[in-house]
């Protein structure tokens, strides 16, 4: 039987509150046998996951059912990207090996290996690959974003260094879904805003105290949701001047993970119990317009929730992995 857990929109409209339930709709077959540390609800019916086991999965997204895998690593796999039309997966290992999956043909049409520094190459930590699908983005150890090719006949070829000026510890990138910036977090909790086409700095928000885990862009690339050690999850307006805008509180732990609804409208976000006196193994649910939390989801994942992912089209839902190795999609009732 369906596990129902019940989201409680709040509007100041004076209309009360207004109640919509979230159903556990799905437990994917066949789960890795450890940790998953990233998800994505791909546009290609597929749920991809990569995990702390090294195994790459997509899974059938109606009928939980694994449907390919990429050939496993010895090592956990740290980051995954998606192409925009689903078929492209780009994921990271924890030695700096970055790989490029063909979920259809099955085939792995790229590989690199960061840690062998070549040219301008970095030992990379986190990968974003561009939306137009012709490089990606990678940081690491040297606390630059470095961008490649994506092309399989030179991937993984240096093609750009973008300079955040510090050395700290590059723990996430994320392209903005128009593919004209990447966002890039860092583990003192700085975070830099590069235009592409120019591969200069264009903002720098230090509105963290500590490492900032995740970072998700809306859709119309404008605002930037950043999720931190620090509990927090702040809402930057990239355009001009606009920095911080909103503060999202409520965590009792680290924010390990996060991302936006494709209208814009509401976001969620994965905690951990790191801190020895929380309990907090939640999924949370945020009204970006009124800035406050309108459900929370106890332990989702049976432990720390590494990774969350909307539903990229025509489905209110979102999909959710951690520390169980099971990806479980939760979807709006009557959706």
């Amino acid at each position: 039987m369906e596990e129902l857990y019940t989201l409680l929109r709040i509007h100041y409209y004076g209309v009360g509150i207004i109640s919509l339930a979230y159903l556990l709709a799905l437990e994917a077959k066949e789960p890795h046998s450890d940790a998953i540390w990233g998800i994505h609800f791909s546009p290609s019916s597929h749920i991809i996951s990569v995990s702390a086991s090294g195994q790459v999965h997509a899974y059938d997204s109606t009928s939980g059912q694994l449907s390919a895998s990429a050939p496993p690593h010895t090592l956990g796999v740290t980051s995954l990207s998606v192409g925009a039309g689903g078929k492209k997966v780009l994921y990271n290992t924890i030695e700096g090996l970055t790989a490029l999956w063909d979920v259809e043909s099955g085939e792995v049409q790229g590989r690199w290996e960061s840690y062998r520094r070549k040219g301008e190459s970095e030992p990379a930590w986190s990968v974003s690959l561009n939306p137009t699908g012709a490089t990606y983005a990678a940081t690491g150890g040297g606390g630059n974003a470095i961008i490649h090719s994506a092309d399989p006949s030179s991937f993984g070829e240096p093609q750009a260094k973008l300079s955040s000026g510090r050395t700290k510890f590059g723990m996430f990138c994320k392209h903005s879904p128009d593919g004209s910036r990447l966002a890039l977090s860092s583990e003192t909790g700085q975070i830099y805003v590069f235009d592409l086409a120019s591969t200069q700095l264009t903002a720098t928000y230090t509105s963290h105290a500590m490492a900032v885990r995740s970072l998700a862009w809306s859709p119309d690339s404008q605002l930037l949701l950043s999720a931190s050690e620090d509990k927090r999850m702040i809402l930057h307006d990239v355009r001009g001047a606009g920095g911080a805008v909103a503060s999202l509180t409520g965590h009792t732990s680290w924010v390990l993970a996060n991302d936006i609804s494709p209208d814009g409208r509401l976001a969620v976000s994965g905690l951990t119990n790191s801190l020895a006196r929380s309990a907090d193994r939640t999924a949370k649910l945020w009204d970006l317009s009124a800035r406050t939390c309108v459900s929370t989801i106890q332990d989702p994942c049976a432990g720390e929730v590494w990774g969350v992912s909307w539903a990229k089209h025509g489905m209110n839902a979102f999909v959710a992995g951690g520390e169980d190795g099971v990806a479980r999609v939760f979807r709006a009732g009557g959706a």
